[in-house]
């Protein structure tokens, strides 16, 4: 239960945010300031933005001493923004939120009013997908059907990454340091006592998305192969059901011979059958790849994010095990 002088840490993974970024802190200042009881501290990743979005962070960070910022030495994905924010945060509370202000900055006060509630987790998510694509919308509402069967990260339709954790749910996340994230299932799979918040979809009206269809789709992927073997299974039982049919279909042919002689077979049913396996083993080498390359990768132990600079004087050189160099200038401030 949030109580009085409770620090909260809004951690705001940036990838080329020039445009929106001094909007987003303006915006989002105007809702923290009329939060009584609460000390916000921001921490703003640069992904390796190839702009001025690191300028800009300096700028905010010297006008305001609250504002921290984190550089990566390229770009590793919102997804290890997300955990490098997270590792680096001491708070009680953490609120992660995206910069483009599609994660409306006026829900704060709800989320803590949740955590009032005695949840340790408040998240929001879309109660529809105004502005996009109806393609894109198709595929988005077809992997949470497909992710919540084949995985036991239960997601709801428009779950976002945009919530408040308590500290003990943020150190259970902090845990799972597996190089090749999906923080949504990540969320879900430590568990605690959530509240989903609804809202409905804001369009962007500064900057340009970064994700593109390609991006989204191996998101989507990433997502099913970390927190299910489903695929692999169905590849057993899809091989099973083909020898199966083949053993049978040989029998029958066996004594169709032995009863009617020998039978001229047909040339394009010959060519669909060996299109058809060829197919499938193509399908069921390239399900099992994708298992094998991140055993690969994970089994490197290459480190989540290499940070160039940062003004938090508390960085730390490792996090859970997996080395993060962190680079600490002298506090702007």
């Amino acid at each position: 239960m949030i109580i009085i002088n409770t620090t909260i840490d809004i951690i705001v993974p940036c990838y080329n945010e020039e445009e929106v970024l001094n909007s987003f802190f303006i915006e989002t200042e105007k809702v923290v300031q009329s939060i009584d009881g609460c000390s916000f501290r921001y921490i703003l990743v640069d992904d390796g933005s190839r702009d001025r979005t690191l300028e800009i962070m300096h700028e905010l960070a010297s006008a305001n001493s609250h504002v921290k910022y984190i550089s990566f030495s390229k770009n590793f994905g919102k997804e290890s923004g997300m955990y490098a924010g997270l590792s680096n945060s001491d708070s009680d509370y953490v609120i992660i939120m995206d910069a483009d202000l599609q994660h409306p900055p006026a829900l704060i006060p709800d989320m803590i009013k949740g955590i009032q509630e005695g949840y340790d987790c408040v998240a929001a998510c879309r109660t529809d997908r105004k502005g996009e694509k109806k393609i894109r919308s198709f595929f988005s509402q077809s992997f949470y059907k497909v992710n919540n069967r084949l995985t036991n990260s239960n997601l709801p339709y428009g779950a976002v990454d945009y919530r408040i954790m308590s500290r003990p749910m943020v150190k259970a996340v902090l845990s799972m340091s597996e190089v090749e994230r999906f923080s949504k299932g990540i969320f879900s799979w430590v568990g605690f006592k959530t509240k989903w918040l609804p809202y409905d979809n804001v369009e962007r009206t500064l900057g340009t998305t970064k994700w593109s269809f390609k991006g989204l789709t191996k998101y989507a992927i990433d997502g099913i192969t970390s927190f299910s073997v489903a695929p692999l299974h169905f590849i057993s039982v899809m091989g099973f059901s083909i020898s199966a049919i083949a053993i049978i279909y040989g029998i029958i042919i066996f004594f169709k011979t032995l009863i009617l002689g020998i039978d001229v077979p047909g040339y394009a049913s010959l060519i669909i059958i060996l299109l058809f396996l060829g197919g499938i083993i193509e399908l069921s080498l390239g399900v099992i790849g994708e298992y094998l390359s991140r055993v690969f990768i994970e089994s490197k132990n290459r480190p989540i994010f290499i940070a160039r600079e940062t003004n938090i004087k508390s960085a730390t050189n490792v996090d859970n095990g997996s080395y993060s160099s962190k680079f600490s200038k002298e506090d702007d401030n």
